[in-house]
C-alpha cells in the first residue's frame, strides 16, 4: 500500500458557539418529553441535523409552521425581532440559543443604529446569520459580499456610516472588503478585524499554518456552512488542491493519486466524529500515520440558559 501521512489541524471542529446549541437542544428534548421544534438547522451540518431530528427535535424554516403553544428553540444563527415578535404572538415556549458572538453582532449593530449611523453589513445575502442581524436594525442598513456591492451602494449619509461582519467570513475576504469601505467612505466606523469570531479565525490561521507542510486539504463540514466553505476557500488561496466533505464518503480517492501529505480540518459545526470516520476510510486504501499540528486547544466555553419550566 502507498504510504499517507495525515495532519490534522488544530484547531478544528466544534467551536464553544456549536457545542452550547446543541446541547440546547439536547437538554430541551430530555426536558420537554422530546416535543421540541427548532426554527432553522440549529447548526449548519448534516450530521448533527439528522441525529437530533431522530431524538425527536423538528426543524422548521419559518415560524408558521410551528403548532402554537410549541416549545421552540432559535438557532445559533440567530433570528429576527419580527420572528420573536411572532413567536410571542403565536403563545410559543422559547429558547435562544444565538451564539453569544452573533450576538455580540446583534448589539454592535443595533447601538451604531440608535446613533444615527447607515449600517453596512458584511456577510453573504440569504444567511441565516446575516437575516437576523438585518433584523435587528432599525433605519438604514445594507448588506455588502464583494466589491461591486460597495461600488454600487447609494446611502441616505455617506459621512455617517458604521460596518458590522457575519462571523463566520474570511478574514482575508472580511479584511479587503473593510478597506474598500474605507477607501469609499473615510469616516466609517466598525469593529477591528480581530472581532470576526474567534472559532472562525483560528481556524482559518491553522489552515494557513498547515498548507506550508501538506499536498491536499480536506474540509471536513456540510455544503451550507459557511464557515466550512471559507476553510477550503483559505486553502485554495495557499495554492492546495482542497475539497469541502460532508463525510467520508463524499472522498473521490483520484483526489489524493500522488499526494504523499494530506491535511484534514473540520468545520466548526462538524463533529470529530466526522473527521475520524474520514481517517478510517482512508486507511483501507493507504498505509495511513496520523499526527496533528501544533496549535494551542480551545478553551472558549459559554455557559448555557436556564431551561424554564414550561
Amino acid at each position: 500500500m502507498e504510504q499517507l501521512e495525515i495532519i490534522l489541524a488544530q484547531p478544528r471542529g466544534f467551536c464553544a458557539g456549536v457545542k452550547r446549541a446543541i446541547k440546547i437542544v439536547e437538554t430541551a428534548l430530555s426536558l420537554y418529553d422530546n416535543q421540541v421544534w427548532v426554527i432553522h438547522e440549529i447548526v449548519h451540518n448534516t450530521h448533527v441535523i439528522e441525529n437530533l431530528s431522530k431524538a425527536g427535535a423538528r426543524f422548521v424554516e419559518d415560524i408558521s409552521e410551528v403548532p402554537p403553544g410549541s416549545v421552540t428553540i432559535f438557532s445559533a444563527h440567530g433570528v429576527s425581532t419580527a420572528v420573536e415578535q411572532q413567536a410571542a404572538k403565536m403563545g410559543l415556549k422559547t429558547i435562544d440559543a444565538t451564539c453569544p458572538l452573533v450576538k455580540k453582532v446583534h448589539h454592535q449593530a443595533q447601538r451604531y443604529a440608535k446613533s444615527g449611523h447607515v449600517v453596512i453589513i458584511i456577510g453573504h445575502h440569504g444567511h441565516p446569520e446575516v437575516e437576523g442581524t438585518l433584523g435587528r436594525v432599525t433605519g438604514e442598513v445594507h448588506v455588502v459580499s464583494k466589491i461591486q456591492d460597495i461600488s454600487n451602494l447609494d446611502v441616505a449619509s455617506p459621512d455617517k456610516l458604521a460596518y458590522v461582519t457575519q462571523t463566520t467570513l474570511s478574514t482575508d475576504d472580511t479584511r479587503e472588503l473593510i478597506e474598500a469601505l474605507k477607501e469609499r467612505f473615510p469616516n466609517i466606523q466598525g469593529p477591528a478585524l480581530k472581532d470576526i469570531c474567534y472559532a472562525t479565525q483560528s481556524r482559518q490561521d491553522a489552515v494557513r499554518k498547515l498548507s506550508e507542510s501538506i499536498d491536499i486539504l480536506l474540509v471536513v463540514g456540510s455544503p451550507n456552512s459557511s464557515n466550512s466553505n471559507r476553510l477550503k476557500e483559505t486553502g485554495i488561496s495557499r495554492g492546495l488542491p482542497a475539497y469541502l466533505v460532508d463525510n467520508a464518503k463524499a472522498i473521490d480517492m483520484k483526489w489524493l493519486k500522488g499526494k504523499k501529505r494530506v491535511g484534514i480540518t473540520a468545520g466548526a459545526s462538524a463533529p470529530e466524529i466526522l473527521v475520524q470516520d474520514v481517517i478510517k476510510c482512508l486507511c483501507e486504501y493507504f498505509d495511513v500515520t496520523v499526527k496533528t499540528m501544533e496549535g494551542r486547544e480551545e478553551s472558549m466555553r459559554f455557559k448555557q440558559p436556564v431551561f424554564p419550566n414550561f
